[in-house]
């Protein structure tokens, strides 16, 4: 079983968060601006237009006045001027409920005309003792050019939006720009051992000084990843020569007919341990340095080496250990890297296995490790192969828990495949499939 799924963020492209920062920016500005014209010019037209009304009712007044209380010519500039003395106060309330009941100031008011259309107008009333002033100005043609205001503001929204989103367009085009360029040069230097400087190729702005730091960075990670190439070469050419003489002087005294079979044991022992520890060193060297090795390995031979040695682990545990499945099957790739990999997964099922069996079972483009052990946690099998990580069944047994680690990167380096999963009844099914490109048999 895999480690579980993580959940993917969404995150937009810095190039569309500019384009959209402008696009939002010019929508925004362009909206308040028009708003804000047409709240000024309704407002300067209704003062402009009550002004006039109240200057006319005061005029209207102020003949009123003069004339003694006939019925006197007012002057109106725009208006229909009404005026309705107390004798006929009540034909205004039957004909004009509307206005009978207005007091004092400006209002707005909306008529229903004969033909059903909507009239608006603002009418001015001026009550007296001695009469009542009535001013109408008609509005209909003001709402209309409002209208077509309101429609050319509109207009004025969306085209400065678009140009706003051109703008936006340019200028993500040109800030992105140094930056794509940058992560192409990155990603062309990521293919070779020994990248060119980015720096040179930037001006001295923010990018510049991004691939300056990069630069520094690629020289540190180079210098660590060096050191670490020539550390594990020198360790392993150091050690390859004292295992070397380990092996010669067992198989010198294994050669001897006058040992017993007790030292016998114990010299095969301590050959197996040494054969496993110059695998070990051969695989984490191509681990380190990140190289497919070929060879010519025989994966049953390879199996049965590794039962072999395990079965003499057992300390006495009632525990079967079998080969079984295809013979013939062949790998291009060196013994250490096949012997590592089943070594680590049949160790596991060895030690974890108190009684029963352990069945190494070959494929054709596979082998399974088949144990009776007490199965598999949904916790191990989301962990089993992070490195450091030690299964619930590990109770006080050695190991740091990076066996199953270089087992992945094993697969990793050569095209593998690994799963460990829960067997049918009990138990534990470690697979290890191998790609057909690595096969030679």
């Amino acid at each position: 079983m895999g480690a579980p799924k993580r959940q993917v963020r969404y995150r937009r492209r810095l190039r569309s968060r500019i384009i959209l920062s402008y696009l939002l920016l010019g929508f925004g500005l362009t909206l308040a601006l028009a708003f804000t014209t047409n709240w000024a010019r309704g407002r300067v037209e209704n003062q402009l237009v009550e002004d006039l009304m109240n200057r006319n009712l005061d005029e209207s007044w102020a003949r009123f006045v003069q004339s003694g209380g006939r019925e006197p010519e007012v002057p109106v500039q725009q208006l229909k001027a009404f005026y309705y003395t107390p004798d006929k106060f009540d034909e205004l309330r039957m004909h004009r409920p509307e206005w009978y009941a207005l007091g004092d100031g400006i209002h707005n008011v909306t008529a229903v005309e004969e033909d059903g259309s909507k009239s608006y107008y603002k009418l001015g009333v001026r009550k007296t003792p001695q009469a009542w002033f009535f001013l109408a100005y008609d509005m209909s043609q003001s709402a209309r050019g409002e209208k077509q205001f309101n429609n050319a503001l509109i207009g004025v929204v969306i085209v400065f939006t678009g140009l706003s989103l051109l703008v936006g367009w340019w200028a993500a085009s040109r800030v992105m720009s140094p930056v794509s360029d940058l992560a192409q040069r990155l990603r062309r230097s990521g293919t070779s051992s020994d990248p060119d400087a980015l720096s040179p190729h930037f001006p001295q702005d923010e990018v510049g000084e991004l691939a300056k730091a990069l630069d520094d960075y690629a020289a540190r990670l180079t210098e660590v990843v060096q050191r670490d190439r020539e550390f594990n070469a020198d360790v392993s050419h150091e050690l390859r020569t004292p295992l070397a003489v380990i092996r010669g002087a067992v198989e010198l005294m294994m050669a001897r007919p006058d040992v017993d079979e007790r030292t016998l044991t114990r010299l095969q022992r301590i050959h197996r341990a040494q054969q496993q520890c110059t695998d070990l060193i051969g695989a984490l060297l191509l681990l380190s340095r990140n190289e497919r090795a070929q060879g010519a390995c025989d994966v049953a031979r390879v199996a049965q080496q590794q039962l072999e040695s395990h079965r003499a682990q057992l300390g006495g545990k009632p525990v079967d250990l079998r080969l079984e499945g295809e013979a013939g099957v062949n790998l291009d790739v060196p013994d250490s890297a096949l012997a590592v990999a089943l070594g680590n997964l049949i160790g596991n099922a060895v030690k974890y296995t108190p009684s029963g069996e352990v069945v190494v079972r070959v494929h054709r483009d596979a082998v399974e490790v088949i144990d009776s052990g007490p199965g598999l946690s949904a916790e191990d099998a989301a962990n089993l192969f992070t490195r450091g990580y030690r299964g619930s069944h590990a109770g006080q047994s050695q190991g740091g828990g990076i066996g199953l680690s270089i087992v992945r990167r094993l697969c990793v380096l050569y095209g593998w495949e690994v799963q460990v999963r829960p067997g049918v009844d009990r138990g534990v099914v470690a697979t290890l499939r191998f790609s057909p490109a690595g096969s030679i048999g």
